[in-house]
């Protein structure tokens, strides 16, 4: 007997009924990871002066320097994952305010300056102003129109990282002192007479006209790439083995490489400003 059949559609059981995903407007994880660094770098600065307050100076230094690093990471990170965002740039100038501006200051107030009384807080407080002269010039630079391609290549003032690390030198040396027993050292390092100097010389490097390599676009000739790894190992092995005299002489090594950065500048808008020279009248009043 032949006959037709007759299909039946399947219905899914009431529990088992395809649900459709809610889609959320915003952006990817991926972009807000820059962010995150810069919170995470923006708690270790602040936590530095926690550290400075209970006397753990050794803590607070590594805090800041924590700072740093995770300073130097989040903005290339958020170029790669295309995450840059004015509201990312804004955040980080806060953030390098209060960890480079702030907190330096305040844990070189705790290690010496306090014994100076208001003139140590108004040194502290002179450097602070000078940071958020320095980052708020940095940030009006950003869109200033008509700038040479040279200048990208360096900074206006040395950068708030930098002048953090130049800052905390006489922490650096006392706490290698520390280390090695040298009391008349670490004696040194203690005294307003060696920190303040070094705060008010270093606030003026920030705000100044100085030119100092970026090292964004930094090219490496092929005949100092070998000595530059070696040299790149032996401080590594110096940070781990004696990391406060590392600091230290990264420090020293620092203030000697600005008179090459602006000596390069020079050359740099010599060059410039030959080339322009020798263009003709006609192209340049068209």
């Amino acid at each position: 007997m032949t006959g037709t059949i007759r299909r039946f559609p399947l219905r899914r059981p009431k529990g088992l009924r395809h649900r459709v995903r809610p889609r959320y407007r915003g952006p990817s994880f991926n972009r807000i990871i820059p962010n995150l660094m810069t919170v995470a770098g923006l708690c270790a600065g602040l936590t530095a002066m926690r550290f400075a307050l209970e006397g753990r100076f050794d803590a607070a230094a590594v805090a800041i320097a924590l700072a740093g690093i995770i300073d130097g990471l989040d903005g290339r990170l958020a170029r790669l994952l295309k995450g840059t965002s004015r509201f990312g740039a804004e955040f980080d100038s806060l953030s390098d305010f209060a960890c480079f501006g702030i907190a330096p200051g305040f844990v070189l107030y705790e290690w010496s300056l306090q014994r100076m009384g208001g003139s140590g807080f108004a040194f502290g407080v002179l450097f602070a102003v000078c940071m958020a002269l320095r980052l708020a010039r940095f940030n009006a630079m950003l869109d200033a129109p008509d700038r040479p391609a040279y200048t990208n290549n360096f900074f206006t003032g040395v950068p708030a990282p930098a002048g953090a690390g130049l800052v905390l030198f006489p922490l650096f040396l006392g706490l290698e002192a520390d280390a090695l027993h040298v009391e008349w050292l670490s004696a040194v390092a203690r005294h307003p007479l060696l920190c303040a100097p070094i705060l008010v010389g270093t606030a003026i490097l920030l705000v100044s006209s100085l030119p100092v390599w970026s090292f964004k676009n930094f090219k490496v000739p092929a005949n100092f790439v070998l000595p530059l790894l070696l040299g790149t190992g032996l401080y590594v092995a110096l940070m781990f083995a004696e990391p406060w005299a590392a600091l230290a002489t990264a420090g020293l090594i620092y203030l000697g490489m600005l008179p090459f950065s602006l000596r390069s500048f020079r050359r740099l808008r010599q060059e410039a400003d030959a080339l322009r020279g020798d263009e003709p009248v006609s192209a340049e009043a068209g």
